[in-house]
């Protein structure tokens, strides 16, 4: 009888030992257990953040610079641009302002002519009449 018990014995111990190592998962090598891998997943999540925020600034300074020097580019481009035509609009206003001085010059004195009497005009004088008196 005591081999009988002892073969009890040995198969209940190796039954219990077989239900204690299925139930410990954190003893075996392949497998985390839930608290670990979420620990992990959110590590993973945040270095994959810090290393996307980097690339977005590094984008962006460098989008920012590019911009920038578009920017000083196109100023100089307008400001020259605006240079050139205010300078031939000053141009254009002088020959105009010369060009309505001697008109108005030529036309003074056509005015001129007529009222001091310049028969060449080609104008008779206005008869002069006298008021008549009423009683």
């Amino acid at each position: 009888m005591s081999k009988k018990w002892a073969a009890i014995l040995v198969t209940v111990v190796l039954s219990a030992a077989s239900f204690a190592m299925a139930q410990d998962t954190t003893t075996t090598a392949d497998k985390k257990s839930a608290g670990s891998e979420i620990k992990g997943a959110a590590k993973k999540t945040g270095k994959d953040t810090e290393k996307g925020a980097k690339a977005v600034g590094k984008d962006t300074k460098t989008g920012a610079k590019d911009v920038g020097k578009d920017t000083a580019k196109g100023a100089k481009t307008v400001g020259k641009d605006t240079a050139k035509g205010a300078k031939v609009a000053g141009k254009d206003t002088e020959k105009a302002a010369d060009k309505t001085g001697s008109a108005v010059k030529k036309s003074a004195k056509s005015v001129g002519s007529k009222l001091k009497g310049d028969k060449k005009s080609g104008d008779t004088t206005p008869a002069t009449t006298t008021p008549a008196t009423t009683k």
